[in-house]
């Protein structure tokens, strides 16, 4: 019991990552029905935050004979803390409840969210979540509601490549100064999917989402001229307001050993969005996502010794989406992509990324890790460039503290250098993928 609740608190800590350069909450599909020691090694000789804090503790009993049993509260408050370029610092709180509705070894817990947050660039995030599953996980239901004031960087449409003779309308949305604007928005949203097992690992779904996202307002452009205002000129949305309303279908096939650190398996997760106008959306729009993520391990003795890939594609299958939701950097769905650029430092209406990340053991005991990573990213956009000719860059290399040695929750420390002069430290819990 003590397991799936820590296990499942720190995934939901990972569901509240930015997107847009706002806290945006997304409900993780990762969803596994392996039991509890098909996904743990034995945690006994590892050492994490936990244990240090212990261990340092000037108030700790030397000599305690007695072990007082308490029963914990069924809901848990802990901080909400982040760090990256694109939104700066966070602070907020978080409260985490669960219940397992069905047997224990073959049923996860359900779990219910609710977390406040700001940040440093004036990011302000209120939002509830829960992700229910049935006795013996035959179905999971995952919702969301969230409303936020949000601040995104925004450095146009493209892959920061050269255009011959644009015109000035061209020349701002290519932006080869890579001049800073700066988007503030309202966001209103609320989504839920529902999921049925079709075999251990294999799961099918479908879902709505409605998003409205109102008083855009952009910082350092003239009149008129921002990018989202001409993209909106140029596509019929109104530069104002828009409604992202739709439907999805999802299917996912998982056998990694584990969500937050993964030492060996795979995940592949398939997403068609359709925004649909009947729904109130501003134009019909389909787009694929998929998400494909290997991980090697290079050890048994150190089985944190790995080598990671991943792959995150969004491809325009018709229709149009408004600026502010196209697909880019940071833009999956737990805004990781990308390190070395701010969220949406690219974007198209197609994108594709791929990553490699070796990941090498430092300490034997776990508490301490390290990594070196490397990325690369492509996207179209309106004014003749095409998917896949033009590519752009980056690497890294981080530090792991073990944060808890039950979850293998990291706390993740990297540093990561792109071009244009674009690098930053990136500061979460648990691995990027």
């Amino acid at each position: 019991m003590r397991f799936r609740i820590f296990l499942l608190l720190f995934i939901f800590i990972q569901a509240s990552k930015p997107k847009h350069v706002i806290a945006q909450v997304q409900i993780q599909d990762t969803i596994s029905t392996k039991l509890e020691k098909d996904t743990i090694h034995p945690t006994q000789q590892l050492y994490d935050i936990v244990d240090l804090f212990k261990d340092i503790n000037p108030f700790k009993k030397k000599d305690s004979t007695v072990v007082k049993s308490t029963k914990r509260s069924a809901i848990t408050y802990l901080p909400n803390l982040n760090y990256n370029p694109s939104i700066g610092g966070q602070i907020g709180i978080k409260a985490v409840g669960g219940k397992i509705l069905g047997n224990e070894a073959n049923t996860a817990m359900s779990i219910g969210a609710a977390a406040v947050s700001a940040t440093t660039r004036g990011i302000i995030v209120g939002y509830l979540i829960h992700d229910i599953y049935t006795p013996g996980n035959r179905w999971n239901i995952k919702g969301n509601m969230m409303v936020a004031k949000a601040v995104g960087l925004d450095y146009g449409m493209g892959i920061g490549g050269p255009l011959e003779n644009p015109t000035e309308e061209e020349l701002i949305m290519n932006n080869p100064e890579r001049e800073r604007y700066v988007n503030k928005f309202m966001v209103y949203s609320i989504s839920e999917r529902v999921y049925k097992n079709l075999f251990p690992g294999a799961f099918v779904g479908v879902g709505f989402f409605f998003e409205m996202k109102r008083k855009f307002e952009t910082v350092g452009s003239d009149p008129g001229m921002a990018p989202v205002e001409i993209y909106s000129r140029w596509n019929g949305f109104d530069a104002t307001r828009v409604n992202n309303n739709g439907l999805m279908l999802n299917m996912q096939y998982m056998t990694r050993d584990n969500p937050n650190s993964a030492y060996k398996g795979y995940y592949v997760d398939l997403v068609l969005r359709m925004n649909q106008s009947w729904m109130g959306s501003a134009q019909n729009a389909y787009q694929l996502q998929t998400d494909f993520r290997k991980y090697w391990q290079l050890s048994t003795e150190r089985p944190n010794h790995v080598l990671a890939f991943w792959n995150f594609g969004s491809y325009n299958l018709g229709g149009k989406l408004p600026y502010v939701d196209l697909p880019g950097t940071g833009k999956d769905p737990y805004a990781r992509s990308g390190r070395g650029y701010t969220l949406g430092y690219f974007k198209g209406r197609s994108f594709f990324y791929s990553e490699l990340e070796y990941r090498f053991p430092i300490l034997r005991n776990q508490f301490l890790s390290g990594v070196v990573f490397a990325n690369v990213q492509t996207a179209n956009d309106q004014m003749g460039t095409e998917l896949f000719k033009i590519w752009q860059p980056a690497g890294g290399a981080g530090l792991r503290l073990l944060f808890n040695k039950a979850t293998r929750t990291n706390l993740c420390i990297d540093y990561a250098y792109g071009r244009f002069g674009q690098h930053g430290l990136f500061l979460g819990l648990n691995e990027a993928f």
